[in-house]
């Protein structure tokens, strides 16, 4: 006898959609390795996690190293608030010549034999604190008439970037190694480039300079000490045992809350938290109670539960979190 046809549009029980992945929320403060592109990064490790989903705060070229911040599953809602958090790097420039790309991967464009001293290299420091105008390397992501800036000097365009405002926080010399280094840590605000920094050093000292070594050492609210080697991650493979695995994983993420500490806090009990979930605000009592603010995060039981605004004596959800 003939089998039945299959019905239409029914899908087979074995060809359903692969799983997304595992609902894990929270920070991996990634030490990202040298010569590995961000979002690389970001996909390995949501791949490690089998996570549902992932994203980064902040990109950091290939050729530097350090911190990058990489959020799990619901987390991914705080990404804008770590996005904005000051950060701290620490670069080597080399004087003598000037590169395309501002780093080492580029072409010279210019050179010169001159080097300056560690008394002409701090003269010139102050200028560059405080908020400054700053024009991005060609080769940014910076969009220009819809177009990424480094995708049009790849093809040889002439790319023109108009200056824009950053915030530069402090910018300490840490140390000439010798005549043609110069070692810098500086701290500063969303959208500086250091890239940019190095070649306008150089400019304005007369020598030229590029990029040899940058490293981010910090993005607030993250220390470097919570940074985790992505060996230490990868290691974790030869684990053959799945739930193992994922367990010792799982215990490396910073729980979605701590990336809001710059945020007010309220605290709410388990009836608030139920009409929070359904989309409702609360009244918010007692004289410790934020006034008015666009952002504020609520939790319950000590996990992070929504972010709102205050206004009216209410907490009103914009954002909801598995809690």
């Amino acid at each position: 006898m003939a089998p039945a046809p299959k019905a239409k549009g029914k899908p087979e029980m074995g060809r359903r959609g692969k799983k997304k992945g595992r609902p894990v929320s929270g920070w991996l403060v990634l030490d990202k390795p040298w010569d590995f592109g961000s979002t690389e990064a970001v996909s390995k490790i949501k791949w490690l996690f089998k996570a549902e989903k992932a994203g980064h705060a902040g990109t950091l070229d290939p050729l530097a190293s350090g911190m990058l911040p990489i959020a799990l599953g619901d987390a991914t809602k705080t990404v804008p608030y770590v996005m904005d958090g000051r950060k701290i790097y620490e670069f080597t420039v080399a004087w003598g010549e000037e590169r395309n790309t501002d780093d080492l991967e580029g072409k010279v464009t210019a050179s010169s034999d001159a080097r300056p001293d560690k008394a002409a290299i701090e003269a010139i420091l102050p200028a560059y604190t405080g908020v400054i105008e700053q024009v991005p390397p060609a080769f940014s992501a910076v969009k220009i008439a819809g177009e990424r800036a480094y995708d049009m000097a790849r093809d040889g365009e002439v790319v023109e970037i108009p200056a824009r405002e950053v915030e530069i926080h402090r910018i300490t010399l840490l140390g000439c190694p010798d005549a043609d280094h110069a070692v810098f840590e500086v701290e500063c605000g969303k959208g500086t480039y250091v890239r940019a920094l190095a070649r306008d050093f150089g400019r304005q000292l007369g020598c030229y300079g590029h990029i040899s070594a940058l490293r981010r050492t910090m993005v607030a609210p993250f220390s470097e000490e919570v940074m985790v080697p992505l060996a230490d991650l990868v290691a974790l493979e030869e684990i053959e045992d799945d739930a193992e695995r994922l367990a010792q994983l799982d215990a490396y993420l910073v729980p979605a809350g701590e990336a809001l500490g710059m945020l007010p806090r309220i605290d709410v009990s388990e009836d608030q938290a139920h009409r929070i979930r359904m989309g409702n605000p609360i009244i918010l009592r007692g004289r410790d109670a934020p006034v008015a603010t666009d952002d504020a995060c609520a939790f319950v039981r000590g996990q992070l539960l929504s972010i709102g605004e205050v206004a009216g004596g209410e907490f009103r959800p914009r954002r909801v979190f598995k809690a």
